[in-house]
């Protein structure tokens, strides 16, 4: 896609909370929190499992949806963006309440995919773009590593994942291979980090009073 292409860049006039897309990652966020939550309480890993899958579907859904239809806003991109770390944190809440060893692993994931990310994840808005899915216009390797379609699927997809299929056979080996990946992706995650403080974050112009 061209870079002066007019659904890279944001539309002031077309922002608003309430879009298709957004509406489907509200609905996806209720439903996916709301059985992780249930999935803890009855220590039901199906259920949580279930949740998990509502929550990816759901993601590839509202973006999949904003794009189809021409509605990808940057606050549809924030809230996306904010809702992924509530349904990611249900799930591995859960998950360390079904399974409480596998509590040292998730802590650095947590971390990383809600503090390190997250700022990572922002730092779009300090561009015109719509969303981190086309920060290749600001800096291709940054995006490549963090918001790519592989990137994408190491960065979420995977770890989870493997928890789930290693717990099965091995809870202490789950354990070491998880925390590998979590501490990989807090390193992948500061190398980003340093690049985007080279790169640096642009300041809007102070408008006249």
């Amino acid at each position: 896609m061209p870079a002066t292409d007019a659904s890279v860049y944001a539309d002031p006039a077309a922002e608003r909370l309430f879009t298709g897309a957004t509406v489907i990652t509200f609905v996806r966020t209720l439903v996916s929190l709301g059985l992780c939550l249930a999935a803890a309480r009855e220590e039901d890993l199906t259920m949580l499992v279930v949740g998990l899958a509502v929550y990816w579907v759901g993601d590839m859904a509202d973006g999949g949806y904003a794009r189809l239809r021409d509605c990808e806003t940057r606050i549809g991109g924030v809230i996306d963006i904010m809702c992924d770390r509530i349904n990611c944190a249900g799930f591995y809440v859960g998950l360390v309440w079904i399974e409480p060893q596998l509590a040292l692993p998730v802590a650095v994931y947590l971390f990383n995919f809600m503090v390190i990310d997250m700022f990572l994840s922002m730092a779009f808005l300090a561009w015109p773009i719509r969303s981190p899915n086309y920060f290749y216009i600001v800096d291709r390797r940054i995006y490549v590593w963090n918001w790519s379609k592989p990137a994408k699927a190491v960065n979420s997809s995977l770890f989870a994942v493997l928890l789930l299929v290693l717990r099965e056979w091995n809870v202490e080996f789950a354990v070491a291979v998880g925390l590998a990946i979590a501490l990989a992706l807090v390193v992948l995650k500061c190398v980003s980090l340093r690049w985007l403080f080279q790169l640096g974050l642009p300041v809007p112009e102070r408008a006249a009073a």
